[in-house]
């Protein structure tokens, strides 16, 4: 197993036989998701790179792979974690298959050898691969079905670029950075629309999806989507059905040969992992080690406000006693969030900005601490999405609403309805307007409800829940798992998500609304697949979101930054920002700030980082 990176170049035009250089700088790009080694493969009409951050059979495993087969050559480059790889090998080697390493990367290349693009049928993990076939000159880029490991692609004209990151894609000479109104629309609906890669011609291969290269052009086929079934087991039934999925999906997750350990912020939803994971350990004589995130003076002087009403660290440390993990807290300084240099790194880390605010910079502090530590980590990702944890699972307007439902209120977690994003923006208004945010917005919802199938007797409410259900399953959790990916790969380090393993999101996506809240609260299902593992508090605990810091002098850093922005009046961010609107609200003398404004002057220094980073061609037109 080995969590890396992956660029290539096919060009049936050009012989690329000599362009040795060229792959090798893009595979330079990928360096910080693979710093145990890298190789290349170069052929007449293909080139591939391959960056390893080695995480089973240390010795083995380099890549590009190849092997011969009747007819020419396969070739692959892998990037992922496929957990079933040990009885997939031992298929393949009942089939005849003869295996020279025990990493999971020979067992996916001798199993499209022997199934062809079928292959994909067969893996449970998160991957995103690339194989060239010679014997008919064809490129296969594959996808995992949840969408966790990130995979671009930008369409030439005799072939295609791709990357596990644009910043690949950028160090070829056929790639333009070049951003559209469309680019924003997608940037600031905090949707993740399937494909979209933000960037001007570039797309994403889509979750469950093979796009095969050719000579004849670029077709996509889809080998997994999530699809609506009847749901025939009970309660108790459908209870221990998740406790068992859990259970095998974390034992398959914790298998690595390299330092592991788990995220714990005293959710629900990592408190059960972690919980899981020292279970099985302690059978073994061996204790799970755990890390959680906290700011400098926030526990201790904790202020509840509409999204959180406790702190995560009293919660946290009740599961460590429980368990007796290994743990330590990682604590964070506003001085520490606020540094410049931060902000470039994350922006850097994901080739545009998140818009995400001190989310993204604790996480990339708390990750780079975190890398000294462990080398692969258990998240939870995907739970409050696939069982029902958000407040918009229950607020009335996102029942009843006709778009998605963490846009539908203004309380809900990005903070504003359309009112409220018109009355605080601080972008240039003829830029927003020619964005028409709304229209997209819907535009994007209907395509999404237009792919969800309903059962014939199914209620109204459960048809609306199932709605709500999938669209974070399909649009709102990819904003999360590709946030997680890339800002832990900026510090090699590999981020596993056992919710988003497909078994177990079919199972539960197809549940009853009724049954995933039997008992009145949020996410009834994990809450009783786990009572028997968790403290009491964890379990009576009410969701809260990632900490965010409370500390004033985060806010008025924001400002003075802004403040500075303003002195260069010519920065290409001021061809979407209002400078008179940013001057006013960075200059404002209040101690406090709401969450809205504070987003909207993090946007501001976001985007600004963004263009200095990139360069875009701005193409309003």
């Amino acid at each position: 197993m080995k969590m890396c990176g992956i660029t290539g170049w096919v060009s049936f035009s050009d012989d690329l036989g000599t362009l040795g250089n060229e792959i090798s700088a893009m595979t330079n790009t990928l360096d910080c998701r693979g710093p145990d080694g890298s190789g290349t493969y170069v052929d007449k009409h293909v080139v591939l790179g391959h960056s390893r951050l080695a995480i089973i059979d240390l010795d083995g495993g380099a890549q590009p792979m190849s092997a011969e087969v009747t007819g020419g050559r396969v070739t692959l480059v892998y990037s992922g974690e496929v957990y079933n790889f040990q009885e997939l090998r031992a298929e393949l080697a009942l089939l005849g298959h003869k295996f020279v390493s025990r990493s999971d990367t020979e067992v996916v290349l001798r199993g499209y050898i022997e199934w062809g693009a079928k292959v994909a049928d067969r893996l449970n993990g998160m991957y995103g691969f690339a194989i060239w076939d010679s014997r008919d000159s064809k490129l296969l880029m594959i996808r995992d079905r949840a969408g966790v490991k990130p995979f671009y692609y930008y369409p030439t004209s005799d072939g295609v670029v791709f990357g596990s990151e644009p910043k690949a894609i950028f160090a070829n000479p056929r790639a333009s950075r070049k951003l559209t109104v469309d680019s924003f629309r997608e940037l600031f609906s905090y949707i993740k629309s399937p494909g979209h890669a933000i960037w001007d011609g570039m797309l994403e291969v889509e979750p469950g999806t093979i796009v095969t290269v050719d000579v004849s052009g670029i077709r996509t086929a889809r080998y997994w989507s999530l699809e609506t079934t009847e749901h025939q087991d009970d309660l108790k039934t459908t209870v221990a059905t998740v406790r068992e999925l859990l259970h095998d999906i974390i034992v398959r997750q914790q298998v690595s040969d390299v330092p592991t350990c788990t995220l714990l912020s005293g959710g629900l939803d990592s408190s059960t992992i972690t919980s899981i994971a020292a279970f099985h350990l302690a059978s073994a004589g061996e204790k799970v080690r755990s890390f959680s995130v906290d700011f400098v003076g926030l526990t201790e002087n904790f202020v509840a406000d509409e999204l959180r009403g406790t702190p995560d660290t009293p919660f946290a440390h009740d599961v460590v006693r429980k368990w007796g993990t290994e743990h330590q807290d990682i604590v964070l300084s506003s001085a520490a969030m606020t540094a410049p240099s931060v902000r470039h790194a994350a922006i850097a880390a994901r080739d545009f900005p998140s818009l995400l605010g001190d989310l993204d910079l604790s996480l990339y502090l708390f990750f780079q601490e975190l890398r000294k530590h462990a080398t692969v980590t258990l998240t939870g990702e995907s739970a409050d999405e696939l069982f029902g944890g958000y407040r918009q699972f229950f607020d009335p307007a996102a029942r009843q609403g006709t778009t998605f439902p963490w846009l539908s209120n203004g309380h809900q977690f990005f903070g504003r309805g359309n009112a409220d994003l018109r009355n605080q923006s601080l972008l240039a208004r003829s830029f927003e307007q020619s964005l028409d945010l709304p229209s997209y917005i819907q535009d994007s919802y209907s395509d999404a409800v237009r792919r969800i199938d309903r059962l014939p007797a199914e209620s109204d409410f459960e048809w609306q829940m199932r709605k709500i259900n999938y669209l974070h399953l399909t649009r709102f959790v990819r904003i999360w798992l590709d946030r997680k990916d890339r800002i832990s790969m900026a510090h090699g380090l590999e981020v596993r998500v056992p919710f988003s393993d497909h078994r177990l999101v079919e199972y539960v996506y197809n549940t009853p609304w009724a049954m995933k809240t039997f008992d009145g609260k949020e996410k009834s299902l994990l809450r009783a697949a786990a009572s028997d593992i968790l403290p009491q508090s964890v379990i009576e605990r009410t969701k809260v979101p990632y900490p965010s810091t409370q500390d004033p002098r985060y806010a008025q850093a924001l400002r003075t930054q802004c403040q500075e922005l303003l002195l260069n009046p010519n920065h290409q961010v001021f061809d979407v920002v209002d400078a008179d609107l940013l001057r006013v609200s960075a200059k404002s003398d209040d101690v406090q700030i709401d969450q809205a404004s504070r987003r909207e002057l993090e946007r501001v220094l976001d985007l600004a980082v963004w263009f200095d980073t990139h360069k875009p061609t701005l193409s309003f037109g």
